[in-house]
């Protein structure tokens, strides 16, 4: 099985990979270090030193602060508190709630019904990115997307303790 260079996920992560490469590497068996380069291309992004432990999304992850504490954090360094409470309780929230407020995305006949859904949108207090997007109904609660068991994952998948 081959094992992928750092420079090869660092192209696949900044969506540069050529097609052919990339298919290769979603068709063959997974590399043993391919999570440790992946980790280490985005701890290098960031202009913080706490170790990132799982990534959530495209801006957020899971990090180990220099004391131990696991915490949420964007990549320009706010933190949203500890990982298994919901991170969106600590973002900004922009909600489409209205006809007008779909329109701005959704012209014409495209857009939802806003008596049967809302769009609600999340954003860094920090450096105002987007980080995700919720479509529900009116009034349900915000959606805790995951709660990943770090220690399972770090020992039973990576064969390592954290």
């Amino acid at each position: 099985m081959p094992s992928y260079p750092k420079d090869w996920i660092r192209d696949l992560v900044d969506r540069k990979l050529p097609w052919q490469l990339t298919k290769q590497m979603m068709s063959e068996f997974k590399d043993e270090n391919r999570f440790d380069h992946y980790l280490a291309v985005l701890q290098e992004r960031v202009p913080w030193d706490d170790a990132i432990l799982l990534p959530l999304g495209e801006h957020l992850f899971i990090v180990q602060k220099e004391g131990g504490e696991r915490v949420v954090k964007c990549d320009c360094g706010q933190e949203f508190g500890d990982y298994r409470e919901n991170w969106k309780l600590e973002a900004l929230v922009y909600i489409r709630d209205t006809r007008e407020k779909l329109d701005e995305i959704y012209p014409g006949h495209r857009k939802c019904d806003p008596e049967w859904m809302e769009l609600r949108e999340f954003y860094c207090p920090g450096c105002a990115t987007q980080l995700e997007v919720e479509a529900v109904t009116p009034g349900y609660p915000l959606i805790f997307d995951f709660l990943p068991d770090l220690e399972v994952f770090y020992r039973d998948w990576l064969g390592r303790e954290l």
